[in-house]
């Protein structure tokens, strides 16, 4: 099935691309929504431009959304991007991150229903610890780059995702209910290398911001180097 993925750059989008393609699906193009609203309820917003690096280390095309990020209205600008990406590129599915969040995997469901879409969701309902251990296993470089939840300290901004951090955020998921794999914002990510880029990502310029337990690590430049 020819699809496309709901491309954000973080681990979960990146697990379900590998995932999508091993269970033999041809992934035509991804498609990333940048949200002005840095709260959205379902986007991504941090170093969501450097999916365009990404894009070119995977050899996969990469289409974009622009969205104010207001709730609920931003689901017509995801639904009218997949809508031509559907004509452009030919796809019959669509792939997402969803784990455990039902106003996630609703919304996008009854998109793909009404253009006649299959959504394809190969992390949904999975153990979280097992998603966090997949990206130790498929030998994947995933950097934390954005905390906003205590006790999630400017210390995490940079970390990337190593079977230390996953103790870590064990510990505080038992002793805190923090959602484990962070899709409920508690952390975001950014991919720097996975099996199918053809080079990996080499952070050259960044900044942090951090206070009172909410905070980003910006990307300011970047480049792809050999593996």
């Amino acid at each position: 099935m020819r699809v496309c993925v709901l491309f954000s750059g973080g681990k979960d989008s990146c697990l379900s691309l590998l995932k999508a393609k091993e269970q033999g699906n041809e992934i035509a193009c991804l498609l990333n929504v940048h949200s002005e609203n840095p709260y959205s309820y379902m986007f991504h917003t941090i170093n969501s431009e450097w999916t365009r690096l990404q894009s070119k280390a995977l050899g996969i095309p990469l289409e974009e959304v622009r969205t104010k990020g207001e709730k609920e209205k931003e689901l017509l600008d995801l639904e009218n991007g997949l809508s031509i990406v559907k004509e452009k590129y030919k796809i019959e599915g669509v792939v997402s991150g969803a784990i455990a969040s039902s106003y996630q995997y609703d919304r996008i469901l009854k998109i793909c229903e009404r253009l006649n879409l299959k959504s394809i969701t190969p992390l949904w309902r999975k153990p979280q610890v097992e998603i966090l251990k997949s990206v130790l296993e498929n030998k994947m470089r995933v950097m934390i780059v954005g905390v906003s939840s205590y006790p999630l300290n400017e210390e995490f901004l940079g970390r990337v995702i190593d079977e230390r951090v996953i103790e870590e955020l064990e510990r505080l998921s038992e002793k805190l209910k923090l959602n484990v794999s962070g899709e409920g914002g508690e952390f975001e990510t950014f991919v720097l290398d996975m099996p199918l880029f053809k080079k990996r990502i080499k952070i050259v310029e960044f900044e942090k911001h951090y206070k009172e337990y909410v905070g980003y690590y910006k990307i300011k430049k970047a480049v792809l180097v050999s593996k």
